[in-house]
């Protein structure tokens, strides 16, 4: 299998789609459309989508399935990229490489762009069930989108960065520092590989293979990610390294240092790969992107 012309497939596809999204926004003054456009558009891994076409093409899910959750996941991600870079969250000025949003078009109007987003996932994913005639689709549909609603709500994404805001300049357990990262960064990438699961019916055992790879290679992206901030390229990364330290957070390399980290990250990866074992050849997409999680460079 050649990764990298499977990857491309999935982008353009992806690319695509969200394009077909943006080009229905209705928004007279234009400027809250362009701050959108702005950061979704900015490019970055598309890990999220490429995780989900890839789950799915394994699932047999037919790509008309698969558009609008895949998409929700990605708008869900960038909303939660320029939140994130506000002052008052993480305070960064750069993302993928570009001015942050809020750098660009001002605070309220990136906060707005968030909601915005956040906003239009739930959307789209409304729309598609409501077009659905068959009551079983439709079962798997609402599963998924409250499945979504879950991982990046109250008790996922946004409970991880309360955390993480609660406990800055506070030394945290190690219990709470993967339960943060659980909730953060894991919960989203755990419904970019359980979503298609979910809308494909697949069978038990298929979901506890596919939880566990995904529960696996969401740690390890955040390790990797504080591994990044400690030693990594800035220009590489589109963003500037060691803002943990300045902000005095808690992370995986100020908890067991640099070595043991990488000795963990490497550990949680060939975890994720065991888990899905069974799926032989149909899994090779989804170990090279577990490979990716570990030895990238941003």
């Amino acid at each position: 299998m050649d990764f990298d012309s499977k990857s491309n497939k999935y982008l353009k596809k992806v690319e695509l789609w969200l394009r077909e999204y943006l080009d229905g926004i209705d928004d007279a003054e234009g400027a809250l459309s362009e701050a959108v456009i702005y950061s979704l558009t900015a490019g970055g891994k598309r890990l999220r989508p490429l995780l989900f076409l890839s789950v799915a093409e394994i699932l047999g899910l037919e790509d008309i399935c698969s558009k609008p959750y895949a998409c929700a996941i990605e708008m869900i991600h960038t909303y939660s990229l320029i939140h994130d870079d506000l002052p008052a969250m993480d305070d960064d000025d750069m993302r993928r490489g570009k001015p942050s949003n809020h750098i660009v078009f001002g605070e309220g109007m990136a906060i707005l762009a968030g909601d915005a987003l956040l906003n239009l996932s739930f959307e789209i994913m409304n729309e598609d069930a409501r077009a659905s005639s068959d009551s079983g689709l439709l079962r798997r549909k609402i599963d998924a989108a409250g499945f979504i609603a879950n991982a990046s709500g109250l008790h996922g994404m946004i409970s991880g960065q309360a955390i993480d805001l609660k406990y800055r300049n506070l030394k945290i357990s190690e219990n709470l520092l993967k339960k943060m990262h659980s909730k953060k960064t894991g919960a989203l990438i755990r419904a970019s590989v359980m979503v298609p699961a979910i809308l494909a019916g697949a069978d038990g055992q298929t979901i506890a293979s596919l939880e566990k790879y995904a529960s696996g290679i969401g740690l390890g992206f955040q390790i990797k990610d504080d591994i990044l901030d400690a030693e990594g390229n800035a220009e590489i990364l589109g963003k500037p390294t060691g803002n943990d330290i300045l902000q005095n957070k808690s992370t995986f390399v100020s908890l067991y240092g640099k070595d043991e980290s990488k000795k963990m990250l490497e550990s949680v990866i060939n975890e994720s790969i065991g888990a899905i074992s069974d799926f032989k050849e149909k899994a090779e997409f989804l170990i090279h992107l577990a490979n990716f999680i570990q030895f990238r460079d941003k």
